[in-house]
Protein backbone atom coordinates (compact mmCIF):
# COMPACT_ATOMS: atom_id res chain seq x y z
CA UNK A 1 0.00 0.00 0.00
CA UNK A 2 2.83 2.37 0.80
CA UNK A 3 4.37 1.80 -2.61
CA UNK A 4 1.05 2.56 -4.28
CA UNK A 5 0.94 5.94 -2.59
CA UNK A 6 4.34 6.96 -3.88
CA UNK A 7 4.56 9.04 -7.07
CA UNK A 8 7.83 8.27 -8.75
CA UNK A 9 7.59 9.60 -12.28
CA UNK A 10 8.34 13.09 -13.46
CA UNK A 11 5.10 13.19 -15.43
CA UNK A 12 3.12 12.53 -12.26
CA UNK A 13 4.80 15.49 -10.62
CA UNK A 14 4.41 17.85 -13.59
CA UNK A 15 2.15 20.69 -12.56
CA UNK A 16 1.34 21.89 -16.04
CA UNK A 17 2.64 23.31 -19.22
CA UNK A 18 5.62 25.53 -18.52
CA UNK A 19 6.06 26.91 -21.99
CA UNK A 20 6.03 30.66 -21.75
CA UNK A 21 3.82 31.23 -24.75
CA UNK A 22 1.12 28.59 -24.23
CA UNK A 23 -2.05 28.69 -22.26
CA UNK A 24 -1.95 26.39 -19.28
CA UNK A 25 -4.32 23.47 -19.48
CA UNK A 26 -2.28 21.21 -17.18
CA UNK A 27 -2.97 18.21 -19.36
CA UNK A 28 -0.67 16.02 -17.29
CA UNK A 29 -3.39 15.94 -14.67
CA UNK A 30 -6.90 14.66 -14.41
CA UNK A 31 -8.84 17.64 -13.08
CA UNK A 32 -11.10 15.35 -11.11
CA UNK A 33 -8.09 13.95 -9.28
CA UNK A 34 -8.41 14.84 -5.61
CA UNK A 35 -4.66 15.35 -5.30
CA UNK A 36 -4.51 18.41 -7.54
CA UNK A 37 -7.79 19.60 -8.98
CA UNK A 38 -7.07 22.60 -11.19
CA UNK A 39 -10.44 23.08 -12.84
CA UNK A 40 -10.84 26.45 -11.11
CA UNK A 41 -7.44 27.57 -12.41
CA UNK A 42 -8.36 26.69 -15.99
CA UNK A 43 -11.72 28.47 -15.72
CA UNK A 44 -9.98 31.54 -14.31
CA UNK A 45 -7.49 31.50 -17.18
CA UNK A 46 -10.24 31.20 -19.79
CA UNK A 47 -12.19 34.18 -18.42
CA UNK A 48 -9.17 36.32 -17.55
CA UNK A 49 -7.27 35.84 -20.80
CA UNK A 50 -10.29 36.21 -23.06
CA UNK A 51 -11.38 39.45 -21.36
CA UNK A 52 -8.06 41.21 -20.96
CA UNK A 53 -6.42 40.05 -24.18
CA UNK A 54 -9.41 41.41 -26.09
CA UNK A 55 -8.55 44.85 -24.70
CA UNK A 56 -4.85 44.38 -25.48
CA UNK A 57 -5.59 43.35 -29.07
CA UNK A 58 -7.88 46.35 -29.68
CA UNK A 59 -5.43 48.89 -28.21
CA UNK A 60 -2.45 47.31 -29.98
CA UNK A 61 -4.14 47.39 -33.39
CA UNK A 62 -5.22 51.01 -32.90
CA UNK A 63 -1.90 52.30 -31.61
CA UNK A 64 0.44 50.44 -33.94
CA UNK A 65 -1.61 51.08 -37.08
CA UNK A 66 -1.60 54.80 -36.20
CA UNK A 67 2.19 54.67 -35.87
CA UNK A 68 2.54 53.05 -39.31
CA UNK A 69 0.16 55.58 -40.92
CA UNK A 70 1.91 58.59 -39.36
CA UNK A 71 5.37 57.35 -40.36
CA UNK A 72 4.26 56.64 -43.92
CA UNK A 73 2.47 59.97 -44.31
CA UNK A 74 4.66 62.50 -42.49
CA UNK A 75 8.12 61.12 -41.71
CA UNK A 76 11.36 60.34 -43.54
CA UNK A 77 11.30 56.56 -43.52
CA UNK A 78 15.06 56.36 -44.13
CA UNK A 79 15.85 57.82 -40.71
CA UNK A 80 17.20 55.11 -38.41
CA UNK A 81 14.93 55.95 -35.49
CA UNK A 82 11.92 55.91 -37.82
CA UNK A 83 13.04 52.54 -39.19
CA UNK A 84 13.21 51.23 -35.62
CA UNK A 85 9.79 52.65 -34.78
CA UNK A 86 8.22 51.24 -37.95
CA UNK A 87 9.73 47.80 -37.35
CA UNK A 88 8.58 47.86 -33.73
CA UNK A 89 5.01 48.67 -34.80
CA UNK A 90 5.07 45.84 -37.38
CA UNK A 91 6.57 43.49 -34.78
CA UNK A 92 3.85 44.33 -32.26
CA UNK A 93 1.16 43.79 -34.88
CA UNK A 94 2.65 40.36 -35.66
CA UNK A 95 2.76 39.60 -31.94
CA UNK A 96 -0.87 40.67 -31.59
CA UNK A 97 -2.06 38.33 -34.36
CA UNK A 98 -1.49 35.29 -32.17
CA UNK A 99 -3.47 36.48 -29.15
CA UNK A 100 -7.02 35.91 -30.53
CA UNK A 101 -6.08 32.34 -31.51
CA UNK A 102 -4.84 31.67 -28.00
CA UNK A 103 -7.97 33.14 -26.46
CA UNK A 104 -10.00 30.76 -28.63
CA UNK A 105 -7.70 27.88 -27.70
CA UNK A 106 -8.13 28.66 -24.01
CA UNK A 107 -11.91 28.28 -24.24
CA UNK A 108 -12.40 25.59 -26.88
CA UNK A 109 -9.12 23.71 -27.13
CA UNK A 110 -7.09 23.58 -30.35
CA UNK A 111 -9.45 22.58 -33.17
CA UNK A 112 -7.63 24.32 -36.06
CA UNK A 113 -5.24 21.55 -37.07
CA UNK A 114 -1.48 21.04 -36.79
CA UNK A 115 -0.49 23.36 -39.64
CA UNK A 116 -2.29 26.27 -37.98
CA UNK A 117 -0.77 25.23 -34.64
CA UNK A 118 2.76 25.55 -36.02
CA UNK A 119 2.01 28.71 -38.03
CA UNK A 120 0.31 30.65 -35.24
CA UNK A 121 3.04 29.88 -32.71
CA UNK A 122 5.82 30.62 -35.18
CA UNK A 123 4.32 34.00 -36.09
CA UNK A 124 3.79 34.77 -32.41
CA UNK A 125 7.38 33.92 -31.47
CA UNK A 126 8.69 36.00 -34.38
CA UNK A 127 6.75 38.98 -33.05
CA UNK A 128 7.93 38.30 -29.50
CA UNK A 129 11.64 38.01 -30.27
CA UNK A 130 11.74 40.80 -32.86
CA UNK A 131 10.12 43.14 -30.33
CA UNK A 132 12.74 42.28 -27.72
CA UNK A 133 15.60 42.76 -30.18
CA UNK A 134 14.15 46.11 -31.26
CA UNK A 135 13.91 47.37 -27.68
CA UNK A 136 17.62 46.54 -27.28
CA UNK A 137 18.53 48.32 -30.53
CA UNK A 138 16.46 51.40 -29.74
CA UNK A 139 17.99 51.66 -26.27
CA UNK A 140 21.51 51.45 -27.69
CA UNK A 141 20.61 54.03 -30.34
CA UNK A 142 19.40 56.45 -27.66
CA UNK A 143 22.64 55.99 -25.75
CA UNK A 144 24.77 56.63 -28.86
CA UNK A 145 22.66 59.69 -29.71
CA UNK A 146 23.52 61.19 -26.30
CA UNK A 147 27.10 59.95 -25.97
CA UNK A 148 28.19 60.51 -29.59
CA UNK A 149 25.65 62.77 -31.31
CA UNK A 150 27.88 63.21 -34.38
CA UNK A 151 28.19 59.47 -34.98
CA UNK A 152 27.25 58.07 -38.39
CA UNK A 153 24.74 55.87 -36.59
CA UNK A 154 22.82 59.00 -35.58
CA UNK A 155 23.29 61.14 -38.69
CA UNK A 156 22.65 58.43 -41.30
CA UNK A 157 20.22 59.83 -43.89
CA UNK A 158 20.67 57.24 -46.66
CA UNK A 159 19.08 54.42 -44.71
CA UNK A 160 22.07 52.05 -44.73
CA UNK A 161 21.97 51.31 -41.00
CA UNK A 162 18.20 51.05 -41.09
CA UNK A 163 18.34 48.40 -43.82
CA UNK A 164 21.09 46.54 -41.96
CA UNK A 165 19.12 46.62 -38.70
CA UNK A 166 15.97 45.38 -40.45
CA UNK A 167 17.88 42.47 -42.00
CA UNK A 168 19.28 41.49 -38.60
CA UNK A 169 15.90 41.73 -36.88
CA UNK A 170 13.94 39.71 -39.42
CA UNK A 171 16.69 37.11 -39.78
CA UNK A 172 17.46 36.46 -36.11
CA UNK A 173 13.89 36.42 -34.82
CA UNK A 174 12.64 33.71 -37.28
CA UNK A 175 15.69 31.60 -36.38
CA UNK A 176 14.87 31.90 -32.67
CA UNK A 177 11.23 31.08 -33.42
CA UNK A 178 11.99 28.08 -35.67
CA UNK A 179 11.61 25.40 -32.93
CA UNK A 180 7.88 26.17 -32.95
CA UNK A 181 7.63 24.95 -36.56
CA UNK A 182 9.55 21.76 -35.85
CA UNK A 183 8.48 20.70 -32.38
CA UNK A 184 4.95 22.01 -31.87
CA UNK A 185 2.31 19.28 -32.22
CA UNK A 186 -1.42 18.89 -31.77
CA UNK A 187 -2.03 16.34 -29.03
CA UNK A 188 -5.01 15.02 -27.13
CA UNK A 189 -5.44 14.73 -23.38
CA UNK A 190 -8.63 14.20 -21.40
CA UNK A 191 -10.72 14.31 -24.61
CA UNK A 192 -9.41 17.76 -25.50
CA UNK A 193 -6.98 18.82 -28.22
CA UNK A 194 -4.13 21.15 -27.41
CA UNK A 195 -1.16 22.68 -29.27
CA UNK A 196 2.16 22.48 -27.45
CA UNK A 197 5.78 21.41 -27.56
CA UNK A 198 5.91 17.66 -27.91
CA UNK A 199 9.11 17.30 -25.87
CA UNK A 200 9.87 18.70 -22.41
CA UNK A 201 13.39 19.57 -23.52
CA UNK A 202 12.07 22.16 -25.98
CA UNK A 203 9.70 23.54 -23.37
CA UNK A 204 12.73 24.23 -21.19
CA UNK A 205 14.60 25.65 -24.18
CA UNK A 206 11.77 28.08 -24.91
CA UNK A 207 11.57 29.17 -21.27
CA UNK A 208 15.30 29.75 -20.74
CA UNK A 209 15.69 31.41 -24.13
CA UNK A 210 13.19 34.04 -23.06
CA UNK A 211 14.80 34.37 -19.62
CA UNK A 212 18.14 35.06 -21.31
CA UNK A 213 16.55 37.66 -23.61
CA UNK A 214 14.99 39.40 -20.58
CA UNK A 215 18.23 39.46 -18.58
CA UNK A 216 20.22 40.70 -21.59
CA UNK A 217 17.66 43.42 -22.31
CA UNK A 218 17.55 44.46 -18.64
CA UNK A 219 21.35 44.76 -18.45
CA UNK A 220 21.52 46.84 -21.64
CA UNK A 221 18.61 49.07 -20.58
CA UNK A 222 20.13 49.68 -17.14
CA UNK A 223 23.60 50.40 -18.52
CA UNK A 224 22.49 52.70 -21.35
CA UNK A 225 20.00 54.70 -19.31
CA UNK A 226 22.45 55.02 -16.43
CA UNK A 227 24.99 56.51 -18.81
CA UNK A 228 22.35 58.82 -20.27
CA UNK A 229 21.36 60.00 -16.79
CA UNK A 230 25.00 60.74 -15.92
CA UNK A 231 25.29 62.94 -18.98
CA UNK A 232 22.00 64.69 -18.23
CA UNK A 233 23.41 65.90 -14.93
CA UNK A 234 26.01 67.96 -16.71
CA UNK A 235 25.33 71.74 -16.46
CA UNK A 236 24.60 72.17 -20.18
CA UNK A 237 21.81 69.56 -20.02
CA UNK A 238 19.78 71.38 -17.38
CA UNK A 239 17.09 72.69 -19.71
CA UNK A 240 15.49 69.37 -20.70
CA UNK A 241 16.62 67.31 -17.74
CA UNK A 242 13.33 67.03 -15.87
CA UNK A 243 11.22 65.80 -18.80
CA UNK A 244 13.88 63.33 -19.98
CA UNK A 245 14.39 61.94 -16.47
CA UNK A 246 10.66 61.32 -16.12
CA UNK A 247 10.54 59.51 -19.47
CA UNK A 248 13.55 57.31 -18.67
CA UNK A 249 12.20 56.48 -15.22
CA UNK A 250 8.83 55.53 -16.72
CA UNK A 251 10.41 53.34 -19.42
CA UNK A 252 12.55 51.42 -16.92
CA UNK A 253 9.74 50.94 -14.39
CA UNK A 254 7.21 49.78 -17.01
CA UNK A 255 9.75 47.41 -18.54
CA UNK A 256 10.71 45.90 -15.18
CA UNK A 257 7.18 45.66 -13.77
CA UNK A 258 5.91 44.16 -17.02
CA UNK A 259 8.60 41.58 -17.68
CA UNK A 260 10.28 40.71 -14.35
CA UNK A 261 7.29 38.93 -12.70
CA UNK A 262 6.57 37.00 -15.90
CA UNK A 263 10.14 35.76 -16.27
CA UNK A 264 10.36 34.81 -12.60
CA UNK A 265 7.11 32.84 -12.83
CA UNK A 266 8.00 30.94 -16.01
CA UNK A 267 11.38 30.07 -14.52
CA UNK A 268 9.77 28.71 -11.35
CA UNK A 269 7.24 26.72 -13.39
CA UNK A 270 10.02 25.22 -15.51
CA UNK A 271 11.40 23.48 -12.42
CA UNK A 272 8.60 20.91 -12.57
CA UNK A 273 9.90 19.70 -15.94
CA UNK A 274 13.16 18.55 -14.39
CA UNK A 275 13.38 15.10 -12.74
CA UNK A 276 11.75 15.27 -9.31
CA UNK A 277 12.22 13.13 -6.19
CA UNK A 278 9.51 10.70 -5.20
CA UNK A 279 6.76 12.19 -3.02
CA UNK A 280 3.72 10.75 -1.34
CA UNK A 281 0.15 11.79 -2.07
CA UNK A 282 -0.15 14.02 1.01
CA UNK A 283 2.96 16.00 0.08
CA UNK A 284 1.82 16.34 -3.50
CA UNK A 285 -1.62 17.60 -2.47
CA UNK A 286 -0.08 20.14 -0.09
CA UNK A 287 2.39 21.30 -2.74
CA UNK A 288 -0.45 21.69 -5.23
CA UNK A 289 -2.46 23.99 -2.95
CA UNK A 290 0.41 26.02 -1.51
CA UNK A 291 2.71 26.30 -4.53
CA UNK A 292 1.49 24.99 -7.86
CA UNK A 293 -1.98 26.56 -8.03
CA UNK A 294 -0.88 30.02 -6.76
CA UNK A 295 1.94 29.90 -9.31
CA UNK A 296 -0.56 29.15 -12.08
CA UNK A 297 -2.69 32.16 -11.08
CA UNK A 298 0.45 34.30 -10.98
CA UNK A 299 1.33 33.05 -14.45
CA UNK A 300 -1.92 34.31 -15.97
CA UNK A 301 -1.65 37.74 -14.35
CA UNK A 302 2.08 38.23 -15.02
CA UNK A 303 1.69 37.11 -18.64
CA UNK A 304 -1.04 39.70 -19.20
CA UNK A 305 1.25 42.43 -17.81
CA UNK A 306 4.13 41.28 -20.02
CA UNK A 307 2.11 40.84 -23.20
CA UNK A 308 0.56 44.28 -22.77
CA UNK A 309 3.83 45.68 -24.12
CA UNK A 310 2.44 45.41 -27.66
CA UNK A 311 -0.09 48.17 -26.91
CA UNK A 312 2.23 50.20 -24.63
CA UNK A 313 5.17 50.38 -27.06
CA UNK A 314 3.44 52.89 -29.38
CA UNK A 315 2.89 55.18 -26.41
CA UNK A 316 6.44 55.10 -25.04
CA UNK A 317 8.44 54.84 -28.26
CA UNK A 318 6.35 57.03 -30.55
CA UNK A 319 3.60 59.24 -29.16
CA UNK A 320 5.67 60.70 -26.30
CA UNK A 321 7.81 62.40 -28.94
CA UNK A 322 7.04 65.97 -29.85
CA UNK A 323 7.05 65.21 -33.58
CA UNK A 324 4.59 62.35 -33.28
CA UNK A 325 2.27 64.46 -31.14
CA UNK A 326 2.43 67.19 -33.77
CA UNK A 327 1.74 64.72 -36.58
CA UNK A 328 -1.18 63.25 -34.65
CA UNK A 329 -2.75 66.69 -34.13
CA UNK A 330 -2.17 67.51 -37.77
CA UNK A 331 -3.82 64.28 -38.90
CA UNK A 332 -6.80 64.76 -36.58
CA UNK A 333 -7.24 68.35 -37.78
CA UNK A 334 -7.11 67.11 -41.37
CA UNK A 335 -9.86 64.58 -40.64
CA UNK A 336 -11.87 67.31 -38.90
CA UNK A 337 -11.55 69.70 -41.84
CA UNK A 338 -12.52 66.96 -44.25
CA UNK A 339 -15.61 66.19 -42.19
CA UNK A 340 -16.61 69.85 -41.88
CA UNK A 341 -16.09 70.45 -45.60
CA UNK A 342 -18.20 67.44 -46.51
CA UNK A 343 -21.19 68.51 -44.39
CA UNK A 344 -21.89 71.91 -46.10
CA UNK A 345 -21.72 70.34 -49.54
CA UNK A 346 -24.29 67.77 -48.55
CA UNK A 347 -26.45 70.41 -46.80
CA UNK A 348 -26.39 72.71 -49.85
CA UNK A 349 -27.53 69.90 -52.08
CA UNK A 350 -30.37 69.00 -49.73
CA UNK A 351 -31.43 72.64 -49.36
CA UNK A 352 -31.77 73.08 -53.14
CA UNK A 353 -33.79 69.91 -53.37
CA UNK A 354 -36.14 71.08 -50.64
CA UNK A 355 -36.69 74.45 -52.32
CA UNK A 356 -37.54 72.89 -55.67
CA UNK A 357 -39.98 70.56 -53.96
CA UNK A 358 -41.76 73.46 -52.32
CA UNK A 359 -41.18 72.16 -48.79
CA UNK A 360 -39.24 73.79 -45.98
CA UNK A 361 -36.78 71.88 -43.82
CA UNK A 362 -34.25 72.88 -41.18
CA UNK A 363 -30.84 71.26 -41.21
Amino acid sequence: MEEQNMLTTTADYDYGDTTTMQYDYDYDYDYEDELCNKTDVVHFGAIFNTSFFSVVVALSLLGNILVVVILAKYENIKSLINVFTLNLAVSDLIFTVGLPFWAYDQVNGWTLGETACKAVNFVFYVGFYSSGILVIMMTIHRYVAVARPLSNLVSDTKGFYGILASIVIWTVSPVLASPAVIFYKVMEQDLRMYCDYEDHYWKLWGTYQQNVLFVLTLLIVCFCYTQILCRLYRPNAQRRRHKTLNLIFTLVVVFFVGWAPYNIVIFLRSISLHPQPAVDSATMSKTCESYSKPLDYAFYVSRFLAFSHCCLNPVFYAFVGVKFQSHMKRMLKGWGRHRRNSIPRRSTRLTITSITSGEEFSF
